[in-house]
């Protein structure tokens, strides 16, 4: 086969051209060859009108005029020339910490003004009061302890048995030891260690019992019950109270059942967050939240234990 380099015998094609109906350089005038695709990327198609795929644009697509002063912030004084921090007469002013990060004045996200908190949420929000108990304790005369005292333990036993399930790690620590009204406490908290520190996960009060009290639970009714085989629920008669708490006992007695039927005893866990559960063990009668102690928690476990073990040495 021959091609263009084969005429006249040469060799390096130096006489060779395109044709020019490929090239795109043919003269100018009429011509019945449709012009190359190279040429129509070279030249755009002649239209009397732009189409409108190539003039509409997404709302936001084109970037805003490119002036040296758009957006800019407010000058900032020279550093020189700044007042003093105090003012003319130097006094260090009394200017209010900046709000938060993401958060605008008035509180909340969006600027909403926060509930102030309840009663409730006052005396129950967990503070992590270790030091504040343990001073609240020794104003009352108390006793503090780290919860390796031989008189401390009994309170391993009252750990195993509590009804929120610890664990091997959980151990007592923070130990107070007083009395309240006719009752002789103790106080501490259910801890496990995180590295070498101790968390406190429950706050547990304790008093003593002289009399023989069978085992029971007094929950509140919406918290899920653990170990509570071989008891028996002994209702109150007050749909208000069995709507919220629930007395389990091993036996169904006189003594049990004044528990249960105990005006003040209602009152005063009627008028509580549901929070705290009690049980019998180890020859105590205890009570424990999830929460660490401080001194409105003590008062507060102090006079729920006084009622209910007045309501059970009623039938001593």
């Amino acid at each position: 086969m021959s091609s263009p380099r084969d005429r006249d015998g040469a060799d390096d094609g130096g006489d060779w051209q395109e044709p020019p109906h490929l090239s795109g350089n043919e003269p100018a005038g009429d011509s019945d060859i449709e012009p190359n695709i190279a040429d129509r990327r070279m030249k755009p198609r002649d239209s009397d009108h732009t189409s409108d795929r190539e003039t509409w644009t997404p709302p936001g697509w084109d970037l805003p005029p490119a002036t040296p002063d758009r957006d800019l912030p407010p000058a900032t004084p020279d550093r020189d020339h700044l007042p003093p921090a105090g003012g003319p007469s130097g006094v260090p002013s009394q200017d209010p910490s900046p709000a938060p990060a993401g958060k605008r004045p008035g509180g909340g996200f969006f600027g909403s003004r926060r509930r102030a908190p309840g009663e409730v949420e006052k005396v129950f929000t967990y503070e992590g009061d270790a030091v504040g108990a343990q001073g609240w304790a020794l104003q009352q005369g108390w006793t503090i302890s780290d919860g390796n005292a031989p008189e401390d333990a009994v309170l391993r036993d009252l750990v195993a048995s509590a009804p929120v399930r610890p664990t091997k790690d959980h151990r007592p620590a923070s130990v107070l030891r007083g009395r309240s009204g006719t009752l002789d406490l103790v106080a501490f908290d259910i801890v496990f260690a995180s590295g070498r520190y101790l968390v406190p996960e429950y706050a547990v009060t304790a008093a003593p019992l002289l009399g023989t009290v069978p085992g029971l639970r007094l929950s509140p009714a919406r918290l899920w019950k653990h170990r509570t085989g071989g008891l028996v629920p002994i209702p109150s008669g007050d749909e208000a109270f069995d709507t919220r708490w629930q007395l389990l006992a091993a036996e169904d007695t006189p003594q049990v059942r004044r528990l249960a039927q105990d005006p003040a005893v209602h009152g005063l866990l009627l008028g509580t967050d549901d929070g705290d559960e009690f049980w019998t063990a180890a020859g105590h009668l205890a009570a424990v939240r999830p929460d660490g102690h401080r001194p409105q928690l003590l008062e507060h476990h102090a006079r729920l234990l006084n009622a209910v073990v007045n309501a059970l040495a009623a039938g001593f």
